[in-house]
């Protein structure tokens, strides 16, 4: 532990979306690796539940309530990691949401506010961190997904935002490599979801997320540690799952037989694609 602990030392790392759900682990992971904990989501009850858990792990932590979707929101939240712990080493682009509904049914409004919120969110975030990330020669995660390696039926906003952050890693990670800093995405695979986690059906009802098979799924746990590897180590990219790491393989041999695998889930495995 105390090893583990020395990873993040007087470094400060900002999390958006972390009330809940990986954002939530990723906090705790981060924090008993040493570093000081800026959580950020939109629910502050949410937050200073979260918060008073890690506290009380004695981790070193706080929060800022604030929509990312919104570019004040990410100056504002950027800001306030600052004058709280008086620099800023990782972001951690988490914040996110997505909808389970057929692409001619879904509302264009839906489709647009989970196309911005996996898109527009991590791009407002990393814009307002630069300048608070060049000073420390930090690290900036991005939070990609399977859907982000090959589209997947019902989900094509959350698929087209996710597919978006692979070309906005790659751009940045040139324009930034003089300024050492360093951006990671993380293809994160069938995660296990709290009991309360929703998503936008085709009308914008918020409804309950579908359970799929254990064998299927990593834990929060997994991801967050995988991330806080993926910091450390300044890796490019990290595909996590054994789903994810064959997908990723079978669709740079063979793109259509990726899709194939797809469309055979989605006809023997339907409630996988299903709020």
């Amino acid at each position: 532990m105390a090893n583990k602990r020395a990873l993040f030392a007087n470094k400060t790392i900002l999390i958006t979306g972390s009330g809940s759900g990986i954002g939530r682990a990723a906090a705790r992971a981060f924090g008993e690796a040493g570093g000081a904990i800026m959580l950020n989501g939109r629910n502050e009850e949410k937050l200073q539940r979260t918060c008073d858990e890690l506290r009380a792990l004695g981790l070193q932590v706080d929060y800022c309530v604030a929509d990312v979707q919104q570019y004040d929101g990410c100056r504002t939240l950027v800001e306030r990691t600052v004058e709280r712990f008086g620099r800023l080493d990782v972001v951690v682009a988490n914040a996110s949401s997505s909808q389970r509904s057929e692409f001619a049914r879904t509302d264009p409004a839906i489709f647009r506010h989970v196309l911005d919120s996996n898109i527009l969110a991590p791009a407002y975030t990393a814009h307002a961190a630069l300048p608070a990330l060049m000073k420390t020669r930090g690290s900036l995660l991005l939070i990609g997904s399977l859907a982000g390696l090959i589209g997947l039926p019902t989900s094509a906003a959350y698929s087209a935002g996710k597919m978006a952050l692979t070309a906005l890693a790659q751009s940045l990670r040139v324009e930034l490599e003089a300024a050492g800093v360093h951006v990671g995405i993380a293809y994160v695979g069938f995660t296990r979801n709290d009991p309360e986690k929703q998503v936008f059906d085709a009308e914008g009802r918020l409804v309950p997320v579908a359970p799929r098979e254990g064998r299927l799924q990593q834990t929060q746990e997994q991801v967050a540690n995988a991330l806080v590897r993926l910091a450390h180590r300044r890796q490019r990219r990290v595909v996590l799952s054994p789903l994810g790491k064959v997908l990723w393989v079978l669709n740079a041999l063979s793109p259509t037989l990726a899709e194939q695998g797809v469309r055979w889930s989605y006809r023997r495995m339907p409630h996988m694609y299903q709020g």
